[in-house]
């Protein structure tokens, strides 16, 4: 996740030693439905020895999966306060592909977080509804953009018909993509991303263009190609890569709700609409000079603050 990477370098470059413990070295698993995603499964034991030996300072749990569970059951073992952060909708995704009702996993998800020191929200409007639905300790943890990496100079990295409208994403069920590749647009459509529909996409729109995963400096080529990013998923808690966008110059289009609602607001670096079409067509005459200052009010700077500010040191 990109997030916690560059939280991960923010820390140590203000002489921090952060620590990243993930499913890398446990026996793991495919997530069903995501075979890229690997489970980590009986790792309670090995992992208790590894974080005795580590004695961190602050322990901060990252996903509520196995490991994420592990951690959590040490911690209230040991007396460790801990802090949390809730990234993901899996609720809705859940139902999305398998109909389970998304009661049942906001009563696990709070329940995993009720012990939490402090619970990092991304937005205002997931802070609002975690809080309706019975979650406490909830903070705000803000996201930011490099500018180093993402800026409106780079070299296309594809020649496509003009204009270019653009994803960038996993290709799953839940990011909600047929809302944006059914739509008559003029020009192209781009898609950068993996995932498990991704074979399934290509034969059913043969028309748009799959540029795979991409990263680094390959990636911010993709956003030089665009015109504009279009976010069909409805689901989303905040979506870095609005930020990415906007800090390349190109505007966003996307449904009204969480995640765009906050990134975007009234700043007119993007149009939120109903009508994801129109919000397409709309946005190719905004400015490329108002997406890139609403960018630069993004900082990882900022986020790595905020992270620290919210640690339960022990």
């Amino acid at each position: 996740m990109r997030t916690l990477s560059a939280i991960s370098d923010g820390l140590a470059a203000a002489g921090h030693h952060p620590t990243v413990v993930g499913p890398e070295g446990y026996r793991t698993l495919p997530c069903p439905g995501y075979a890229d995603i690997r489970l980590a499964v009986g790792s309670g034991r090995r992992l208790a020895r590894q974080l005795e030996a580590l004695s961190p300072r602050a322990v901060h749990i990252a996903t509520e999966g196995p490991l994420g569970w592990a951690a959590r059951a040490f911690c209230l073992r040991r007396g460790w306060p801990f802090t949390t952060a809730y990234h993901t909708r899996f609720p809705e995704y859940l139902h999305a592909r398998w109909g389970l009702p998304t009661t049942w996993t906001y009563t696990a998800l709070r329940r995993f977080h009720a012990p939490s020191h402090a619970v990092m929200v991304a937005t205002e409007t997931v802070r609002q509804e975690l809080a309706q639905r019975g979650f406490a300790r909830l903070v705000a943890w803000t996201r930011g953009v490099d500018a180093s990496l993402f800026h409106p100079h780079h070299v296309p990295a594809l020649d496509l018909p003009r204009p270019v409208f653009l994803y960038v994403g996993r290709i799953a069920l839940e990011k909600n993509l047929p809302a944006f590749l059914d739509l008559a647009l003029p020009g192209s459509k781009l898609v950068v991303g993996d995932g498990p529909l991704l074979a399934a996409m290509r034969q059913r729109y043969p028309l748009v263009h799959f540029a795979g995963a991409q990263s680094g400096e390959a990636l911010a080529r993709h956003y030089a190609a665009a015109d504009v990013l279009v976010m069909p998923s409805r689901t989303e808690t905040f979506g870095l890569v609005m930020l990415e966008a906007l800090a390349c110059g190109v505007p966003v289009a996307a449904f009204p709700g969480t995640g765009p609602s906050d990134v975007i607001g009234d700043s007119g670096a993007g149009v939120l609409d109903p009508d994801l079409g129109c919000a397409a067509r709309r946005a190719l005459n905004i400015p490329r000079e108002r997406c890139l200052a609403h960018a630069r009010r993004f900082s990882w700077d900022i986020s790595v603050a905020q992270f620290l500010g919210h640690l339960a040191l022990r």
